[in-house]
């Protein structure tokens, strides 16, 4: 198997074998931005190419209809108003419409979201996938009973790392607290999905505009996006004598989507939606498993990758002061977000990438680096770090099993490295990557907010981290013998660049 990790999402594929005969595709970080005098990588629609763009301003209702005009005269088209925040989403074929916002008044940063033009939205339909079963042999199925465990539950090595398991036995979690998955979209049809799937939480976001009809949360390719459904069961898979277990059982998952159809694309006007969207509507917790594309990394000198993290960073405040948690995933390229240079050849991911060296101090990795959220790196079942995870001192809070099928082993019964959970059309896969280590923290998060209802997004985080199992860096870390993922662990006990505060804990979370 090659261990290098590939270039999408923030997980990484599984070939499955024992539990689906499917190989898959996902990934990691992809995408970033150079810091330099001139914008390196600006967008590259031409006169009467529509772009998507961004526009942040101050929040009274006489600068936003000032602007909302301003836009329309530069031949924009308003597609979205976030007033609360002081973000509007505008399309514009006009090449000039970026520069022009950004020198009205009342404009604090105006940019494009994506460096290709838009695309018609259209949905893919697929044919039957392949499914597995579960175990059917009745002595399996009467030991898995036995010792108080869903059907698969013996292989998920995952959850007892973070003894989620011990902690379903004292509480699975409120049916008053929901975690939103902001992601591909979920197959709320799914049979360890279904009971706990919170419809009136849920919406379509692709575009920067909430949808809200009947089935717009599920992926639009179900062969394609099983991103968010195999998330939502590392959350809040049911306790129901069928399938695995999540983390918090008990809790609600909504469905937040905000990829693009046949890109899986993550763009920015989606992910404002998405984050107020889910303020709006009593979501406590919000999963994100991604960044937001076409850029990993968002460099306050590129005007429009500065109105990206600037539009991003309002709406994860804002989603916090109305009490939701935010947790994000560190991402897969093995990079420090503690260095003073990362070189990324990755960006822009949806036109021609350009190689360019940054500073992640002031060209952030969004949503993860952004103020608010709490950052998640990967472990594997050895409780080392994975492979492929990003790290950094002061930049990681708290880690969660990810899988490292490369490099570390779990005990038996569990199989393989990677993270089991559910895949669209009632299937079980193993996926790896940072995507599966945020949802765990997010699981622990919704155990936290049932616990302590009354608690605030900032105490949530406070509490993550407080209840975390400190793990020690390791005397060296280089695990292929070769220097490939070689990286030094720096910091104190209780806080490292590997692991930050330490390893969640879900009995911790419904004990203490």
């Amino acid at each position: 198997m090659d261990p290098r990790p590939s270039k999408r999402r923030r997980a990484l594929a599984v070939p499955l074998g024992l539990v689906l005969t499917a190989s898959l595709g996902l990934a990691g970080a992809a995408a970033a931005n150079a810091q330099s005098t001139t914008d390196t990588a600006a967008p590259k629609a031409k006169a009467g190419e529509k772009l998507s763009y961004v526009v942040n301003t101050a929040t009274d209702s006489g600068t936003v209809e000032r602007v909302k005009k301003e836009i329309r005269e530069a031949d924009g088209k308003v597609v979205a108003t976030y007033k609360k925040i002081g973000v509007i989403v505008a399309h514009s074929a006009n090449p000039e419409f970026g520069q022009t916002l950004r020198a009205v008044k009342g404009v604090d940063s105006a940019g494009a979201t994506r460096t290709a033009p838009l695309q018609a939205a259209t949905t893919t339909e697929v044919g039957k996938p392949v499914f597995v079963k579960e175990p059917k042999k009745a002595s399996t199925l009467a030991k898995a009973q036995a010792n108080g465990q869903e059907p698969l539950e013996s292989l998920q090595w995952d959850k007892r790392a973070i003894k989620a398991d011990k902690a379903a036995l004292v509480n699975e979690g409120s049916k008053k607290v929901t975690v939103g998955v902001i992601d591909t979209g979920v197959d709320d049809t799914h049979p360890d999905l279904k009971a706990n799937f919170s419809a009136k939480q849920s919406a379509n976001c692709v575009g920067g505009k909430a949808d809200t009809s009947r089935g717009a949360w599920r992926p639009y390719n179900p062969d394609e996006d099983y991103h968010g459904t195999h998330v939502a069961g590392i959350i809040a898979a049911d306790r129901n004598g069928v399938g695995i277990a999540g983390t918090a059982p008990g809790v609600k998952v909504s469905s937040i989507k905000v990829s693009e159809p046949e890109t899986s694309l993550f763009y920015g006007e989606a992910v404002v939606c998405a984050m107020v969207f889910a303020a709006d509507h009593g979501v406590s917790v919000t999963n994100n498993s991604y960044y937001v594309d076409p850029w990993l990394y968002n460099c306050d000198d590129q005007a429009d990758q500065k109105a990206i993290a600037d539009a991003v960073q309002r709406s994860v405040k804002y989603a916090q002061r109305k009490g939701v948690t935010t947790v994000t995933s560190a991402g897969n390229s093995s990079h420090d977000h503690a260095a003073a240079q990362i070189v990324d050849d990755s960006s822009p991911n949806d036109s021609t990438p350009v190689k360019r060296t940054i500073n992640p101090a002031s060209c952030p990795d969004v949503p993860t680096m952004l103020e608010g959220a709490t950052s998640v790196s990967a472990t594997g079942p050895e409780n080392l770090k994975s492979y492929y995870s990003n790290y950094g001192r002061n930049q990681i809070d708290v880690t969660a099993p990810g899988g490292d099928r490369a490099f570390q082993t779990p005990d038996e019964p569990a199989k393989d490295g990677g993270v089991l959970s559910t895949m669209p059309n009632g299937e079980y896969a193993y996926l790896q990557g940072t995507s599966m280590a945020g949802p765990q923290v997010a699981g622990v998060a919704a155990l936290l907010k049932s616990t302590h209802p009354k608690s605030s997004a900032q105490e949530i985080s406070w509490l993550l981290k407080a209840q975390a199992q400190t793990l020690p860096c390791p005397a060296s870390y280089d695990p292929d013998g070769k220097g490939t993922y070689a990286a030094k662990c720096t910091g104190v006990k209780g806080n490292n660049s590997f692991y930050g505060h330490g390893l969640v804990d879900a009995l911790a979370a419904v004990t203490k």
